[in-house]
């Protein structure tokens, strides 16, 4: 399987753009646990970082990413530029993260 490039930038340097597929995403929602939230809340009081959180939100990123690439890689793209990525809470009391990752597909 071959790699598809990600980057933030509108272009790849040395390699210019032969043809630009389209617009690709790739979205994930995750739920939040409830003991996951207790211990947080917790940490935000004494202060510190949540590493629990922070595993959740690298997966849901990294998740979004891949299927951004694999949407890109169906469009026979070998790149995706102008990638973005989004956070959002969302559902009833904020019980879940959605991450969104958006960008143009080219073939360089």
């Amino acid at each position: 399987m071959t790699d598809i490039i990600v980057s933030t930038t509108s272009r790849l340097e040395g390699r210019p753009a032969q043809d630009y597929l389209g617009i690709v995403t790739g979205e994930v929602i995750v739920g939040a646990n409830l003991f996951r939230d207790l211990f947080a809340s917790v940490r935000d009081i004494v202060g510190g970082r949540s590493g629990a959180y922070e595993d959740v939100l690298q997966r849901a990123r990294s998740e979004a990413i891949e299927e951004m690439q694999g949407n890109a890689r169906k469009l026979g793209a070998n790149a995706v530029v102008g990638v973005d990525l989004d956070y959002e809470v969302i559902g009833a009391n904020g019980s879940m993260l959605m991450v969104s990752a958006s960008g143009t597909a080219i073939r360089y």
